[in-house]
């Protein structure tokens, strides 16, 4: 399927390009290729592209472009998918206090895996996740990679406010919480790095198709980032780029 998607319909201003049902990294990597080819070919009455797991969710104006003539042009586009160069991924590293007041329920996680806490962070830090899509609020990462020795349900009831840079867990997946929002996963720890931030030039530090590293810190250093201004930046500047 993953070279024969199927163009689904969603409303009278959107189509969707569905390259499979299951979440892998050789289905997102067709999405990636399709997005930037769209991208790069620039489709005149295309008014947005939202990349997804598994689809792509393309929004247009029915006033620029009919569907029969813009499934046309996506169907040329698909054909030279495969030629788009994807950029090399990039390795973020996100430092992250584990427990007490910022992982409320690194406890519990630790307690229905049969676990300890400290095993718990050992699993949870010993992954390179892919980032396969952002979605839900500005900047919310969906990772794949994490360990089913951590897998944990999803909260009963939701929280009503969760703070932002808040790890969680929920079932298989784990992810960060961009900015202060509901939510219902299991939380285990939070980093003191904004993942989004309005004022930025790029307001969202954090791309599908990269790759997420959690670095445990202890409160103190977590603290002491939080008082440095574009702490990834001048990361970048001492390390040479």
């Amino acid at each position: 399927m993953y070279n024969n998607p199927k163009y689904l319909l969603a409303g009278d201003k959107a189509i969707i390009i569905e390259f499979g049902n299951e979440i892998n990294k050789e289905i997102n990597n067709c999405v990636r290729n399709m997005y930037l080819a769209i991208k790069k070919y620039n489709i005149k009455g295309i008014v947005e592209t939202i990349p997804t797991y598994r689809s792509i969710l393309i929004e247009y104006d029915p006033l620029t472009i009919n569907i029969k003539d813009l499934k046309n042009k996506l169907y040329q586009v698909q054909s030279k998918m495969n030629d788009i160069q994807i950029p090399e991924p990039r390795l973020i590293e996100i430092p992250t206090v584990y427990g007490g007041k910022y992982g409320p329920d690194l406890k519990f996680v630790a307690k229905y895996n049969n676990i300890t806490e400290k095993d718990v962070i050992k699993i949870h830090t010993s992954v390179d996740y892919l980032i396969y899509m952002l979605g839900f609020t500005p900047g919310f990462t969906y990772l794949g990679g994490m360990s089913d020795k951590i897998e944990t349900p999803r909260l009963e009831t939701p929280r009503l406010k969760i703070p932002a840079g808040s790890v969680g867990i929920a079932g298989k997946q784990t992810g960060i919480y961009p900015i202060e929002s509901p939510g219902g996963w299991q939380l285990i720890g939070r980093t003191p790095i904004k993942i989004y931030d309005s004022l930025r030039k790029n307001p969202i530090m954090l791309k599908a198709g990269d790759y997420l590293r959690f670095v445990p810190i202890t409160e103190k250093e977590y603290e002491d980032i939080l008082q440095v201004e574009n702490y990834y930046e001048n990361k970048e500047d001492k390390e040479g780029r």
